[in-house]
């Protein structure tokens, strides 16, 4: 059973510092939570870059060839008709369906991609139903810090306490 412990900060500075501080003594499982973004927390996290602008990138490369390569099939090989005596392929009248395409494939494997890399959706996270972390969205900064193990929550209290934190919380998941 996972529980999270819980640390309350007054300030964005804080919040941030005491981040760093538990990655760089090593502790795994580290989040942050506030009303607004702060900046530096990514990195106090140890997060890496994300790869959602590659499936974009990708999407978007995909889409916009196969719209392409789809009309020149359709109005030069497959069904040639020739009216006016106009070329068989003019890539002129191709650009609208080749930037509609480029966009729909680069959006849906962004949605796509972005449900399978973050595991959602995701109903439930036991963090969200303690009554102390409501200030999260108000006017206080949290770390949690996951642990599968119920004996290491009283070490992790402490580092909390150690970094700065002035409310301490633990949940269960699952409770």
């Amino acid at each position: 059973m996972k529980s999270f412990v819980l640390g309350e900060f007054g300030t964005p500075e804080a919040v941030v510092e005491a981040a760093g501080k538990l990655h760089a003594a090593g502790r795994p499982g580290l989040d942050a939570y506030s009303p607004y973004p702060l900046h530096g927390i990514d990195e106090a996290l140890g997060l890496k870059r994300s790869p959602v602008p590659l499936f974009a990138l990708i999407g978007g490369v995909t889409g916009a060839a196969s719209g392409y390569l789809m009309q020149w099939w359709m109005n030069a090989v497959n069904y040639p008709i020739n009216v006016g005596n106009r070329p068989m392929h003019s890539w002129p009248l191709n650009i609208p369906i080749t930037f509609e395409g480029g966009i729909l494939i680069g959006v849906l494997s962004i949605f796509f991609g972005s449900m399978a890399l973050f595991g959602l959706p995701r109903p439930y996270h036991a963090v969200f139903e303690s009554e102390q972390f409501r200030t999260a969205s108000l006017d206080a900064f949290w770390i949690s810090v996951e642990t599968e193990r119920t004996d290491e929550t009283q070490a992790i209290e402490e580092e909390l306490r150690k970094v700065g934190a002035r409310r301490i919380h633990t949940v269960q998941e699952g409770v």
